[in-house]
């Protein structure tokens, strides 16, 4: 083995980012590594794959007739199976069945938070966590108090059919290389190669770009390490992405690196599209994904087709709130923690157009940029840190008002405030003044006293 910042593996990437050692490459991953992954991890991606292409080639009326029966299944199953569901609807008196013959008799259901969620903890369950394959995902928090969601195994199978298919869908096939960018951690060791995340990374013929920052050195770096692999397809932040072409047209008036940028993560602003395909010369596609479904809603037919929802994986609503329409969804995999007119804290409204159901008007996640020690960073860097390198954390907030920056920190009941200082000490050195609080000292912005991650004024 050897360290995986050899020069000689940066040689070998090089090689394999041109043809004709890039095709191979990625024949070799999509025909003989992917379904060796597949099988080594005991996962079932491909044929669900194939159960997604065949519910698109259907006329959209069948398709409908489909997600009306699917809505009803997951119904019968979360009040035969989870007591939160089963006391629910013995109190109602519901019926599932109505669902299957007209799908406005959901409205007799209320919604589901993610305080509903948190305190009903267990009882969201079909089935105890140790009887099962399971994985847990936790919300980023944005749009409302993080909050973890549990996956069955299938569940998990079938969001990452999604992404495959989606993809597909915008000429992005297996054998084409993928990048994604992710977070840095300080504390992390240069890797040995070759890894267990290295053969994971080659089956799905991906690669990743790890930054920290993104100052003038961190964006430079980003570009540099883009232009060298040459991928297809590049996946990421918006926001980051915009700073990116920012920095390439000011410093080279433009460049070329990759055919397409999907947008995740956060609101895809029309300025940062117009941006983005101007200086980095690439077709943008968005798309509305959450921790609590997978990806739901894809720029299946281009920017004029809007983003189509994948009525497939689940039945799209909205519901009027004081400052306009909340998205809500009720998804269809999960049997494990079936969420049922769950309200997302996204803002859109569901139209149904030539191809299905249609977001529009959306408005979701905005990320800022936090100066921390004199270095630029995102709010989902920061997250990931106190999610993967802190923990205990419900919430968080920098209040940027005062000469040095306040972190305000929710704790979670069980969690240990000393440390969480020690710990965000470590991480960033006298960058904040740290404080401990409750959900309801949190401080709102704007008119509409909304919750955002960063306050400046």
């Amino acid at each position: 083995m050897i360290r995986a910042d050899h020069p000689l593996l940066e040689v070998a990437e090089h090689a394999f980012a041109r043809q004709p050692l890039r095709i191979v490459k990625g024949l070799v991953s999509a025909y003989m590594a992917y379904p060796l992954a597949e099988h080594l991890e005991k996962r079932s991606v491909r044929p669900r794959l194939a159960l997604i292409r065949h519910h698109y080639r259907l006329p959209l009326e069948q398709r409908m007739a489909v997600a009306k029966g699917r809505l009803a299944d997951i119904l019968h199953h979360a009040g035969q199976k989870v007591p939160y569901y089963r006391d629910l609807f013995a109190s109602l008196n519901f019926d599932p069945e109505k669902v299957r013959r007209d799908p406005a008799y959901l409205n007799d259901l209320p919604y589901l938070t993610k305080d509903i969620i948190r305190e009903q903890g267990e009882r969201m369950l079909s089935q105890p966590l140790t009887q099962v394959r399971h994985h847990a995902c936790k919300t980023g928090g944005s749009t409302g108090v993080s909050t973890v969601i549990y996956y069955d195994q299938p569940a998990a199978d079938y969001s990452a059919a999604v992404t495959l298919y989606a993809r597909e869908r915008i000429g992005k096939k297996k054998f084409k290389t993928e990048l994604h960018c992710a977070c840095r951690f300080p504390d992390v060791a240069v890797a040995q190669w070759p890894s267990r995340e290295d053969f994971k990374c080659f089956a799905m013929n991906r690669s990743n770009v790890f930054f920290d920052r993104v100052d003038e050195a961190g964006l430079e770096e980003i570009w540099r390490t883009i232009k060298r692999r040459q991928p297809y397809l590049l996946h990421e932040h918006p926001s980051t992405i915009y700073a990116l072409a920012c920095h390439v047209e000011r410093k080279y008036g433009g460049g070329k690196a990759f055919e397409v940028f999907e947008s995740s993560g956060e609101l895809l602003q029309p300025y940062m599209r117009e941006k983005i395909e101007q200086v980095l010369r690439c077709r943008v596609v968005d798309r509305y994904g959450l921790a609590e479904f997978g990806v739901m809603a894809y720029e299946l037919n281009g920017p004029q087709g809007g983003l189509q929802v994948f009525e497939s994986e689940g039945w799209p609503e909205h519901r009027s709130i004081d400052d306009g329409n909340e998205l809500v969804f009720t998804g269809f995999r999960n049997q494990l923690m079936p969420l049922i007119r769950y309200a997302t804290g996204d803002r859109a409204r569901v139209t149904k157009g030539a191809n299905g159901f249609v977001l529009s008007d959306v408005i979701g996640r905005i990320h800022d940029v936090v100066p921390i020690n004199g270095v630029a960073h995102l709010t989902h860097h920061i997250m990931d840190i106190l999610d993967h390198r802190v923990g205990g954390i419900q919430e968080f907030q920098i209040d940027l008002r005062s000469l040095k920056p306040i972190l305000r920190i929710v704790q979670e009941p069980s969690a240990d405030t000393e440390e969480i200082r020690r710990r965000i000490e470590h991480h960033w050195p006298n960058a904040f003044t740290i404080e401990f609080v409750t959900l309801a000292d949190l401080v709102k912005v704007g008119v509409r006293s909304k919750f955002r991650h960063v306050v400046t004024a």
